[in-house]
């Protein structure tokens, strides 16, 4: 039996597109390099966070197209909870990164996971494989929250 797909490949470089722009925003207008010198409870090497995110937005993209093709009723609440916790996900770059507020990124961060347990559900509800895809970035912000509270106990 052959399944046939039809792919809206603009709908999807979009949700891809729209997610990297979002995601990556306030990384383009911070100053990153005092990172090095934070005390942290291990170092990764420096060119991790990029390839994950990179990754991580990739998947996200294309769970946001599958959302957006489907035909259910709450595609729209599921897809506004997408854009919010994008926005929350890229302001935590400024919080951290720009004004240095480790203790309010740790919490903001916390919302951030709130909104992705959030937005994993709706996604389930509608298209399981949209919600499986963000199983991953998940638990790199369940890592991330780990490692924010360390930066902020530490330093």
């Amino acid at each position: 039996m052959v399944i046939k797909v039809k792919i809206d490949f603009k709908k999807l470089v979009f949700s891809i597109g729209i997610t990297f722009l979002i995601g990556g925003f306030f990384s383009i207008f911070t100053n990153m390099d005092f990172y090095q010198n934070l005390n942290k409870p291990f170092q990764l090497p420096a060119i991790v966070f990029p390839i994950v995110w990179s990754i991580l937005y990739f998947l996200m993209g294309i769970s946001l197209y599958l959302v957006s093709s489907s035909n259910h009723s709450d595609k729209n609440r599921a897809i506004a909870i997408y854009y919010v916790q994008l926005i929350v996900n890229s302001l935590w770059t400024l919080f951290f990164f720009g004004f240095k507020w480790f203790l309010f990124s740790f919490l903001w961060i916390l919302l951030l996971i709130f909104l992705v347990f959030l937005m994993i559900y709706q996604f389930y509800r509608i298209n399981k494989m949209a919600a499986y895809l963000n199983i991953p970035y998940l638990l790199w912000l369940l890592f991330a929250g780990y490692l924010n509270f360390s930066i902020y106990y530490l330093n």
